[in-house]
């Protein structure tokens, strides 16, 4: 039963789908529309132009946790709150005990004190020689900072401070370092490397799509619709300013997807318009049905993709919704470019998007034979795929989440410098001290004992090295210094509160035990809630404590909104539950590569980074969730063509090899231009961006190569009928909410024998 055009005139008395009639409509209204859009593009240009400057940074804490909230109370009852910045002074003739050296150090206080946007500075000469303030050799020591104000505000007034205070004189060599300051060092890098990326993902994106389309006009206009996405993008990134913090990150993300979504829908929407005028169509006719085929997809498969991003709504972190923010609004420009602008452009073009010579492809190329060859042998392709799938994902395994440090900056950036002296030369930090608040027990002369004998049990935990507190500073048990002038900074009339410092080891590597063996201590003779633990260890591990606590409601909201999504697609429930789990294989691959390269170390030098043993869990999740969304894109792009096919003809393994080659060489060459996209950030100096552009290279290419062309097409055939198998409460309630394509075009043939070839024939025209 061959395909005939007049098929696909609806009876006027059936009303046809929505997106058909919208077809019709920008194909009529083609100039209109065009204009509007470059209209739309002009402001979206003007609103973007601002929107880095209103990016903002964000550090690694939980708003409203203990250890946020212990901050603030120290902040206003003590002045106490978590130093983020260090100077380095290294002595260069003696130690930092001379009287010259020590001079130098004063003087270098009290200038960083009268800085705009300090809110407290100590050093170790103010500290009374304080020996976690001391390097091992005796030439260096620290002038520790508080900044004020929020995070985006101590960090811009660290752009000034940093220069200013970087210093090598006869005396002494002045180096910045600390939290802040390799975060602010970070974001200034990925500033660049947006830049940078900018620069190499356009050209190189127009001359893979002249190498798909072999036309100009249509690489262009592909192009076009990714700088739309990423120019409105941008733009309402900045309406969402106004209302919430969205971090400098999410804009490098919105680059890569703004061109990769965009490009990826255009070339469904343009290759589904040239077949359509291949076939013999009008040109106004082409459109209406390639906004009623391709768009349906496009629309599906945004609404996946969106559903992925959207769950980063339910981390109650800035950093991680900021990427929610730019990923939905991508998704939704990008759709709105495909559907809207895209075929209004395309009725303005015509023909002219054709190739020359353009004429009917052959109906059994390449991805036909494979989808033949590996269903007539399914076992034989499918056990070796898998195997290869799961040893990929193995060293998932041994995944160890850590917190986040100066690794994720080049070996001679200086901060990161500063920081490999400190672990090198100090037997512990004292910038990540663990504050210990106490209250209920006032700082007074009565409490003293009780005072004296908690610091002194706080010092004996395995791990802590040194304990300071309002009646000295102890070690292992016994006092090692008396209490001075800085001792007052402990005590208030209602409560007191001991600072902790653990061996870099602990920080690393056991905090969370000593945080709970700290809070025993701390806690005898208290009221219940008397005691509570910040600095800057605790906010890390609240942080990552938060994250994997949040991943399983998370990851199930994924799952069970997509494969709703896909049910009511297909109207199936096997094809749904096949596509989640060949998506979490490709994602176990992602992790497990994650592992062997950036936590275990291997081909480090290859790309430049150092591993830190662990993986920061902050951005893994993201590139869950966008890999995740990204590879339902595909699937929804691939089950569109197969169910196309099915319904005519009635022919599950002559549907697969039909489906697959018509949407498998469209969608390598989307993968490929996704992953071109993703890859400009391999190359990034932040480890964070080379994790993400690495990580969704490997998930992209293979599961648009090796998945899709082995294991898809294996599974649907060991399934047979049974793919389109649904119970018959939810087959009806998909016949009453399902959504599908209700053209006549579409109307299932009747069944034909499950023989490869048959809906082939029976598809074409």
């Amino acid at each position: 039963m061959p395909r005939t055009h007049t098929s696909d005139r609806p009876d006027p008395h059936d009303r046809p789908p929505a997106l058909q009639r919208w077809g019709r409509v920008t194909a009529a209204r083609s100039r209109l529309v065009v204009w509007a859009g470059v209209v739309l593009a002009v402001l979206g240009l003007v609103l973007a132009a601002g929107t880095m400057n209103r990016l903002v940074l964000s550090r690694f804490e939980t708003p409203g946790s203990e250890s946020v909230t212990t901050r603030a109370f120290l902040e206003k009852e003590f002045e106490a709150g978590t130093p983020s910045v260090l100077l380095m002074v290294t002595a260069k003739q003696g130690t930092v005990d001379g009287d010259a050296v020590a001079g130098e150090g004063r003087a270098l206080e009290r200038e960083l004190a009268g800085q705009d946007g300090v809110a407290e500075v100590f050093s170790y000469w103010s500290r009374g020689n304080s020996p976690v303030m001391r390097g091992n050799d005796g030439k260096q020591a620290l002038i520790i900072a508080r900044m004020a104000g929020t995070v985006t505000e101590a960090r811009t007034r660290l752009a000034d401070i940093s220069p200013a205070f970087t210093r090598d004189g006869a005396q002494v060599k002045v180096q910045v370092g600390g939290g802040d300051e390799i975060f602010r060092q970070a974001a200034e890098q990925s500033r660049k490397d947006f830049l940078r990326a900018e620069m190499i993902v356009f050209p190189l994106v127009l001359l893979l799509l002249f190498a798909i389309y072999r036309r100009f006009s249509a690489a262009f206009l592909t192009l076009g619709m990714g700088l739309f996405s990423v120019i409105t993008t941008l733009a309402l990134m900045r309406g969402v300013t106004y209302l919430t913090d969205v971090s400098t990150f999410a804009a490098n993300l919105a680059l890569v997807m703004g061109i990769g979504l965009g490009v990826d829908y255009s070339l469904f929407v343009i290759n589904r318009f040239r077949e359509e005028l291949r076939a013999g169509r009008t040109v106004p006719d082409a459109v209406e049905q390639s906004v009623a085929h391709a768009g349906r997809t496009v629309a599906f498969s945004g609404l996946t993709v969106v559903l992925s991003l959207a769950a980063l709504l339910l981390f109650p972190f800035p950093f991680l919704r900021s990427f929610a923010y730019a990923g939905v609004a991508t998704v939704l420009t990008s759709v709105f470019a495909a559907l809207v602008i895209l075929p209004a452009a395309l009725a303005r073009l015509g023909r002219k998007v054709l190739r020359k010579n353009d004429g009917t492809r052959p109906e059994q190329g390449w991805w036909h034979r494979t989808a033949l060859r590996m269903m007539g042998r399914p076992l034989l392709y499918g056990i070796p795929a898998l195997v290869v799938l799961l040893g990929l994902a193995s060293p998932t395994l041994g995944l160890t989440f850590g917190v986040p440090g100066a690794q994720v900056l080049p070996r001679d950036v200086s901060s990161r410098v500063v920081q490999q002296q400190i672990l090198d030369n100090f037997a512990a930090e004292e910038m990540s001290a663990i504050k210990v608040l106490r209250t209920g027990q006032a700082g007074t002369d009565a409490n003293r004992s009780s005072i004296d004998a908690t610091a002194a049990e706080l010092s004996r935990i395995a791990g802590i090295h040194q304990v300071d507190a309002l009646t000295g500073s102890y070690a292992e048990g016994q006092r090692i210094a008396e209490p001075g002038e800085a001792s007052r900074r402990f005590a208030s009339e209602r409560d007191t509160w001991y600072s902790v410092v653990a061996t870099h080891r602990t920080v690393a590597q056991d905090i969370d035990r000593a945080h709970s063996e700290i809070r025993s201590v701390a806690a005898k003779g208290a009221e219940p809630g008397a005691v509570k633990i910040g600095g800057y260890p605790a906010e890390l591990s609240e942080f990552r404590a938060e994250l994997v606590d949040r991943l399983p409601l998370v990851f199930g909201l994924i799952l069970v909104t997509t494969f709703l999504v896909l049910f009511l697609m297909t109207g199936s429930v096997l094809l749904p539950a096949k596509a989640m789990f060949l998506n979490t294989l490709s994602m176990g691959v992602m992790f497990g590569v994650l592992v062997w390269i950036f936590q275990e170390g291997n081909l480090a030098d290859l790309f430049g980074f150092t591993p830190s043993g662990s993986i920061e869990p902050s951005i893994p999740i993201l590139m869950f969730c966008v890999a995740f969304g990204l590879s339902m894109d595909y699937e929804v792009f691939m089950l569109s063509r197969i169910k196309e096919e099915y319904d005519l003809t009635g022919d599950n393994a002559g549907a697969v090899a039909a489906g697959l080659e018509r949407s498998g060489p469209l969608i390598t060459s989307a993968a490929v231009i996704l992953a071109a996209s993703f890859a400009t950030y391999a190359s990034s100096e932040i480890v964070f961006l080379k994790m993400l552009g690495i990580g969704m290279v490997v998930v992209i290419l293979l599961d648009a190569t090796l998945i899709r062309a082995v294991l898809v097409p294996v599974s649907m055939r060991l399934a047979g009928k049974a793919n389109w198998w649904a119970p018959a409460p939810l087959r009806a309630f998909h016949d009453r909410f399902g959504i599908s394509e209700s053209s006549p075009a579409a109307q299932p043939a009747a069944a034909a024998p499950d023989t490869a070839g048959a809906g082939v024939r029976a598809g074409r025209s």
